[in-house]
């Protein structure tokens, strides 16, 4: 097959890192794939270059980009028109809100069969009563015409079934799946590989390093993340904690750290985003994640494949993820999150286990391969059902 994906932005998320695994593995069964993709924000990082490195053919579009701009978004939305009639895609694969309506606009009279994937969604609990309606309502017009939905989790696949997004025949789980042999090849008696980064975050002999990975976004919640680290610091002076991820929000967790005593401030650091996460899930003895929504989290993932257990908020598909008191704990708000991370920091041997738990569970079911045979699966499935349409 000819395949086009359509990705607002090839940042260090979860989108970016799924096609990364996946696009290779499809390009070496023999499709043809064209991975069409705007531009990060500042601070988001970039994984364009990687891409092309790893054999992807990846195509940049003028003016395709997160935020809503009118005269970028219709530049755009030429452009995407203009490439894919050149291109003439087997299967057009739209993946979240903005590319997923600029890629489906553009093939509108085209003959190919279409797929989007919501990563989550925006559709309750971002904006306003009257915005999420008419989110919502786009999104269930721009369903009627795509062949497959794809969501990351059962859960995001319930939400979109109960808002009416589209029918349930239309609709499909896709797990994410991302490149993990260096994760799962980690040897965990070794601390050489994660050295540098403990030392990087202050930590000494004994310390036990709390991460948080990801976008420093609202919807992320890194305040909720902070506090939870300081109910737990207070009772347990082993705790350290590194935000590896940059965003809207950094300024707002700068302040608040200001404000800490200084002897609590010096155990906390921003690290910034990472290009590569080895060396961060090598160094973190726990990963701390406080969303108020979700998907399902490819940092989740990559921290099960390193064998490190996971703190998290139940939210979105993190439930499907985390198995509560087996690969790690989930709690509500900070105060359970601090009670959670208090008693992981002082039993190491019960975070061992849960690491090697979560490191079994992810170790088929969410790696390249895995995501590339569920993909091509529904590529197969769309193909054929518009040829015998027709």
């Amino acid at each position: 097959m000819r395949i086009a994906r359509i990705m607002t932005r090839l940042n260090l998320g979860g989108p970016a890192r799924q096609a990364l695994a996946s696009d290779p593995e499809l390009s070496g069964r023999g499709h043809e794939l064209r991975l069409f993709t705007g531009a990060p924000q500042e601070g988001e990082g970039d994984l364009f270059e990687e891409a092309q490195r790893s054999g992807i053919d990846v195509v940049r579009v003028p003016g395709l980009g997160r935020n809503p701009k009118p005269g970028a978004d219709l530049s755009a939305l030429r452009s995407l028109r203009a490439s894919l009639s050149s291109y003439s895609p087997d299967v057009l694969h739209t993946h979240a809100t903005k590319a997923g309506l600029l890629g489906r606009l553009a093939s509108r009279g085209r003959p190919w069969p279409l797929v989007h994937t919501f990563h989550g969604h925006v559709l309750e609990g971002y904006f306003s009563k009257s915005v999420s309606s008419a989110l919502t309502w786009s999104e269930r017009m721009l369903a009627a015409s795509t062949s497959r939905i794809l969501a990351v989790s059962e859960r995001t696949r319930e939400d979109l079934l109960r808002l009416k997004v589209a029918p349930a025949h239309k609709l499909a789980v896709v797990t994410p799946g991302v490149a993990l042999d260096e994760l799962l090849g980690l040897d965990l008696g070794e601390a050489s590989a994660g050295a540098a980064f403990r030392e990087r975050c202050g930590c000494v002999e004994g310390d036990v390093l709390v991460v948080v990975v990801g976008r420093l976004a609202s919807v992320k919640r890194p305040l909720v993340a902070l506090e939870a680290f300081c109910g737990a610091a207070s009772r347990e002076p082993r705790l350290r904690l590194a935000f590896v991820g940059d965003g809207a929000e950094r300024a707002a967790l700068e302040a608040s750290l200001a404000e800490l005593p200084s002897a609590l401030r010096e155990r906390v650091t921003l690290q910034g985003s990472k290009a590569s996460m080895l060396p961060v899930f090598a160094g973190a003895d726990l990963v701390l994640l406080s969303s108020r929504s979700e998907g399902m989290p490819v940092a989740l993932i990559e921290a099960a494949a390193a064998a490190v257990p996971v703190i998290a908020t139940p939210v979105g598909g993190i439930p499907e993820l985390v198995v509560h008191g087996e690969t790690g704990r989930l709690a509500e708000d900070a105060v359970g999150l601090g009670v959670s991370l208090v008693e992981l920091a002082r039993h190491e041997r019960l975070r061992r286990s849960m690491g090697l738990a979560a490191r079994a569970r992810v170790r088929v079911r969410h790696s390249g391969a895995a995501l590339a045979d569920r993909l091509e699966g529904v590529y197969s499935s769309v193909r054929e059902e518009l040829q015998c349409a027709s």
